[in-house]
Formats: C-alpha cells, sequence, structure tokens
C-alpha cells in the first residue's frame, strides 16, 4: 500500500475497526461502491467511533495529556513528551501530540465518509437520518477537542481523495469551526432519537448537552449571550431528565467500575472499551498510566506515571467520599497493606510516596489485562452531573442564583450519600457524611464556587485543562499558590497547543505556528 505523507491522504478510514497509518486511502472506501443501505451508513459510523477509543486518543495519549497539562495531575517519570506536557513547555514536534492529532483526523474522516456515503443510500429520511446524525455528532465531538487544544485547525467536512485537494487544506478559524460543530450538534439534536440502547451512541439528550458545554466553552470569561445559551440548553435537558434517562447514580463509585457502569443513568455520552482489544496497543491504557507500582492488584498494579500532587489530596476534605473513590492513599503491597508514604520503600522502586489516582484501577473489569490494560471501563465524555454544574455555571453569570444553587447542592447531596468502594485495596462501605455541606438558600454562588465544584467532582477526568484554559486560570493555577507549585514557564499562550511540526513542514498552508511556538 502507498503511504501518503499528507495530512488527509494519511488519515485512512477503517470501517471495522482501528486504522494505522498506513492503511488504504479514504477514496477506496466509495460512497458508490459501499453504502448501499442504513447500515452500511451505520458500520462507517461505528468505524468513526473506534478511533475514539484507540490508545492514540482516549485510551492514553490525548486523556493523559490532558491530565498533565491540569493543575492536578504531576508527572512520576521523565519521558520527554511527558514531561513537555505536564511542565507546559510543549514542543511542535511533541510525540503525543503527533499521535493524537491524526487519530482525531482518522475519526473525523470516517464520519464524513459516512455522512458522504449516505447521499448514496435510498431510503426514507426518518430512518436514514437518524444514523447520519451519529456522524454528524461524533465529527463535532473531535473537532471540539481540536479546537480547544489548537485554535484554528484545517475544517474538513467531505472526503479528500486526491493529493491536490489534501496539499491546499489550510487552517480554518476558530470562530468558523465551532459555528460548524454547532450546525453539527442541531442537526444531531434535530434527528437523534431521546434514548440509545447504550451511552456510546449520542442520543438527542447528548447532542443537547454537548451544545451547553460548547456555548459555555464559548462564553470564555464575560460572554453573557453565550452563558444564556448555555444555561437554556443544559435547562432544556435538565427538565426533561425522565424522558432521556438522566439522574445521578446513587453511588459516585459505580461511574468508575467497569462491572457497573453499563447500568449507570449518569453518562451522557461515553466511550465504551467493553471487551475491546486491537493490535499495535490500541486500547485502555489509563489504568496502568496512573496505577501503583509494585501494588498486588492487577498483576503487579500500574507504572507510576501520571500521579496525583501532593496538595491535591491534603486540600480535599477527608469527609468527602469523592476523595476516597478518586484517590489511592494505600495499597496492598507484598500481601501487606500500605500508607502512602512507604509505598517505595516496601514496594517497587519506581513507586511514588504519594496518593494515585484511583478512578480507573479500582474496578477494571474481567476483561482486563495484566496491569489493567485493555480494561471494560466506560469513560463518561459527558456525564449528568457535570450537565448540572454546567447549568450551574452559566446560571451565575446570567444571574439566576436559585438555579445555581439547586444544581451546585444536587451534585454535592450525591458526595455526601457514601457508598462502597476500596479502601486501601480492601472492600469498604463509607458511610454518609455531612460534606460536602449543603449550600443554605441565602448562599451567593460564585463562578469559583462552581470550578472549584468542578475540580473535585470531575477529578482526572481530562475536564480540569479546558476549565482552565476557557476561564483563563493559568496565572493561579500554575503560580505559586497552585496546586502543583509555580509552574514557571506557562504564559498565556500555553492556552493553546502548538500545531505538529511535521504537519507544518509537509503543508505551508498551514502555517503560521501558534504564538509563541
Amino acid at each position: 500500500m502507498k503511504t501518503y505523507k499528507l495530512l488527509l491522504l494519511l488519515i485512512g478510514v477503517s470501517i471495522i475497526g482501528c486504522s494505522d497509518l498506513e492503511e488504504d486511502p479514504v477514496g477506496r472506501l466509495s460512497p458508490d461502491g459501499f453504502f448501499q443501505s442504513p447500515q452500511d451508513i451505520q458500520t462507517a459510523v461505528n468505524g468513526a467511533y473506534t478511533h475514539a477509543i484507540n490508545e492514540k486518543f482516549w485510551g492514553r495519549k490525548l486523556s493523559v495529556a490532558l491530565m498533565l497539562r491540569s493543575d492536578m495531575v504531576d508527572l512520576a517519570s521523565n519521558e520527554t513528551r511527558r514531561m513537555e506536557m505536564n511542565d507546559l513547555t510543549t514542543l511542535g514536534n511533541n510525540g503525543m501530540i503527533s499521535e493524537f492529532w491524526p487519530k482525531t483526523y482518522q475519526g473525523i474522516a470516517a464520519a464524513n465518509q459516512a455522512i458522504a456515503g449516505a447521499e448514496s443510500v435510498a431510503a426514507d429520511e426518518s430512518i436514514k437520518n437518524p444514523v447520519i446524525a451519529q456522524a454528524y455528532f461524533i465529527r463535532a465531538f473531535y473537532y471540539f477537542h481540536l479546537v480547544r487544544q489548537f485554535g484554528d485547525v484545517p475544517y474538513i467536512d467531505a472526503p479528500i481523495t486526491d493529493a491536490d485537494a489534501a496539499a491546499a487544506i489550510s487552517k480554518t478559524p476558530a470562530a468558523q469551526v465551532y459555528e460548524n460543530i454547532i450546525a453539527d450538534l442541531e442537526y444531531a439534536k434535530e434527528w437523534l432519537p431521546d434514548t440509545q440502547v447504550s451511552r456510546a451512541i449520542p442520543s438527542k439528550g447528548a447532542a443537547s448537552s454537548y451544545l451547553a458545554l460548547v456555548y459555555l466553552t464559548m462564553a470564555g470569561t464575560n460572554d453573557t449571550a453565550m452563558f444564556q445559551k448555555a444555561f437554556d440548553e443544559a435547562s432544556e435537558v435538565i427538565m426533561n431528565e425522565g424522558l432521556y434517562g438522566y439522574d445521578l447514580d446513587l453511588d459516585f463509585q459505580n461511574l468508575f467500575n467497569a462491572d457497573e457502569i453499563d447500568a449507570s443513568v449518569e453518562p451522557i455520552f461515553a466511550l465504551d472499551y467493553n471487551n475491546f482489544e486491537a493490535p499495535n496497543n490500541a486500547y485502555d491504557q489509563i489504568a496502568p498510566m496512573t496505577g501503583i507500582r509494585g501494588d498486588d492488584r492487577n498483576s503487579g498494579g500500574g507504572w507510576s506515571v501520571a500521579v496525583p500532587s501532593f496538595a491535591v489530596y491534603d486540600t480535599w476534605d477527608p469527609l468527602d467520599y469523592r476523595r476516597a473513590v478518586s484517590m489511592d492513599d494505600g495499597a496492598s503491597i507484598n500481601g501487606n497493606l500500605e500508607f502512602y508514604t512507604n509505598f517505595t520503600t516496601s514496594g517497587h522502586q519506581f513507586a511514588k510516596n504519594r496518593p494515585y489516582i484511583a478512578k480507573y484501577t479500582r474496578f477494571p473489569g474481567a476483561f482486563a489485562r495484566g496491569n489493567a490494560r485493555a480494561t471494560s471501563h466506560n469513560y463518561s465524555m459527558l456525564r449528568y452531573a457535570e450537565l448540572l454544574l454546567i447549568a450551574a455555571e452559566a446560571a451565575v453569570e446570567i444571574g439566576d442564583n436559585t438555579s445555581a444553587l439547586t444544581y451546585m447542592n444536587r451534585v454535592r447531596a450525591r458526595a455526601r450519600m457514601g457508598g462502597s468502594t476500596l479502601v486501601a485495596g480492601v472492600s469498604t462501605t463509607v458511610a454518609p457524611s455531612a460534606e460536602p455541606a449543603e449550600l443554605p438558600m441565602n448562599y451567593m454562588v460564585t463562578t469559583n464556587d462552581v470550578l472549584e465544584e468542578r475540580r473535585l467532582e470531575l477529578a482526572f477526568e481530562g475536564k480540569r485543562w479546558y476549565d482552565i484554559a476557557r476561564r483563563q486560570l493559568g496565572a493561579t493555577a500554575f503560580g505559586p499558590t497552585g496546586l502543583e507549585g509555580a509552574k514557571s514557564d506557562f504564559s498565556a499562550t500555553d492556552y493553546l497547543m502548538p500545531l505538529p511540526a511535521d504537519e507544518l513542514d509537509r503543508n505551508p498552508n498551514l502555517l503560521p505556528q501558534n504564538p509563541g511556538y
């Protein structure tokens, strides 16, 4: 097979699984030759989903990059590409960007192929359009990640089939990319059903919820009109939570238990890793990246790579059940229960004496391999608690304190309920507590209150960096009083990552590079 060197011919589309960079070019999947029925469209859409669960996207590269760029996760190893992300010294040749950038565009290419191929399918729009709407949704999902990471990016909405067309691609202004994302989500909202058989398949509520998050992101720090749109979209879903089948799970731990998550009502849109494995390590590796070296669990524990800072643990109220679920401060080491201050001396030399991320290592499911690779997790890309906090944040900005209080208190109430989890590897029932306390009705909720609630509720879920960037929190988050201490190399240009240097070399139309790089 010919290996193309330009961005968009590099993006092969696989309609049955994950795609490497040396696959048949997009044009080989001719809409005229393959697409005959709505099921053919669905097959192509399924391929678009598959790229998201690849190790190069959410399976490790992008998810870990987002963790490291935040103020909550430090680096316990010294690999250059991860150090650049953690220290905010990222270069255009960063080895993580060079993996998740093309993988994102592969997902987009697959979605574009499904949309284009659908034109050849003779079927009633009531049957065909709900399938096409999935392609619009997942295309918006991918572009929403890209525009938040890089700003102006190439926007492609149709298959690219020749080198001349690929070479002519240039960047699209971020504002236009956002307009296109909204248009895709509006189409999805119109045609998707209220519910689906799996939360890994987008529904009408998922499209509306993502619109709320897109508007919240576009609002930045002071766009009242966008905050109003975010509030309206989120409120519509909340008022119809029964119709869409959404609610808060009664036990916060269930959201990170591969054996329980399929039955949860909380995920709005999820990436489903259940029983999925592909060649070239193209599966979920977040658990080993965040797990404790030398832990008896998961056939040797994890790899001690992405580790929370001490301040994340020390400043989190121990009565908040979410801390017990989100972080491990103990482990079984050589059959003995050890506290985090003794991990290195009692366990592996590369373990770190600090609390660890626990959300992905405790209950990886029966399919998980050694070190909890290839788990059965469903990763919630957006869940109902976040939607409530989207509504709360937008409510603060438009002056609706009653709604902000209502939605904040609903999230905090679940955190007080306790539940069943593992403490130092031992099954433990955590009793209900008084923390986080209910906010009184005369309390005036602030934006900082909501952002802090998001930080705790969504800890280690790839959300915090996007919050820092959209609210311009870097000077504080990465200053001397930040959770990881001062990150002296931070500047406002770090809110965007550099475009991949090899893409700029191949296609001068993508120049200039993002400022500061």
